[in-house]
């Protein structure tokens, strides 16, 4: 290859780091999410902006008990199913928090005829507070909400406005 031919190429290999399934990228390079899409079972949220993937989170952590969708309070399940992204809170126990929408109407009916409550503040959040920002607790921990590393939170607080859609999918 020649030399400005080499130089090309390795920036283009530089620059396809930055890409959604590359190295980290930085909440200004990425446009605002309208649609979270979350896989329990391959454990990855992909975020979405006009029909386009524009960023990937492997490794979720979930509810003590990840698998099925949540119906109770203390079930420790993660929900499944079509929700919106209600708001976030910067005071949480977690850093950062970004409130699930659960439980909606039907979740409601469910618990109600089974004569219990559905529970709720589900949130996709950080690590808890006073873990130093480059640990996490290992394994599945939560109360049925999703955790991310707290730069990942950083990077979602910054990019999904409230009233996004999230699925979540068993």
């Amino acid at each position: 290859m020649a030399w400005p031919m080499r130089i090309m190429f390795a920036l283009l290999l530089v620059l396809s780091l930055a890409l959604p399934f590359g190295g980290p990228l930085r909440a200004e390079t990425l446009p605002v999410a309208d649609f979270v899409l979350v896989d329990k079972s391959e454990r990855t949220m992909w975020v979405y902006s006009q029909g386009e993937i524009v960023h990937r989170m492997t490794g979720l952590q979930f509810g003590d008990a990840p698998k099925g969708h949540k119906r109770f309070e203390g079930d420790e399940r993660t929900p499944e199913g079509r929700y919106t992204i209600d708001f976030g809170n910067p005071q949480s126990r977690f850093f950062l928090s970004l409130r699930i929408s659960y439980p909606n109407t039907a979740d409601r009916a469910f618990a109600q005829g089974q004569g219990r409550s559905p529970g709720g503040d589900i949130f996709i959040h950080g690590q808890p507070n006073g873990l130093p920002d480059d640990q996490r607790i290992a394994g599945d921990w939560t109360d049925g909400c999703i955790a991310l590393s707290n730069a990942e939170i950083e990077l979602l607080w910054q990019i999904v406005p409230d009233g996004t859609p999230i699925e979540i999918r068993p």
